[in-house]
């Protein structure tokens, strides 16, 4: 189970990156536009440099949706290996079995 600062650190991340999610988007296609001149595109890309560094969607982590550990994370699921194993053995995952031969 990770530490509940780190899951409350990366739900305020994720809020962080959706409230930005449009402003970001708009300040990079202005900052590689061929319509602008070089001066606008020099203020958008310095606009998008005064954003806080939590708005960027490349600092969220994906976690375990249940306890929160951030290593060995699936996506098929959105857990942990080692919660995917727990709960494939107790059955609780539709159409996942354990393999035998």
């Amino acid at each position: 189970m990770a530490k509940k600062s780190k899951i409350a650190a990366e739900l305020r991340r994720q809020k962080m990156v959706a409230r930005y999610a449009e402003r970001r988007a708009e300040l990079r296609r202005a900052s590689v536009s061929p319509h602008l001149t070089q001066a606008e595109r020099d203020a958008a890309m310095a606009a998008l440099h005064a954003l806080p560094r939590d708005a960027s969607p490349t600092r969220l982590r994906n976690r375990d949706a249940v306890d929160g550990r951030p290593r060995g994370y699936l996506r098929v699921t959105g857990t942990s290996r080692v919660r995917f194993r727990q709960m494939a053995l107790h059955g609780q995952l539709p159409g996942i079995v354990k393999s035998s031969w």
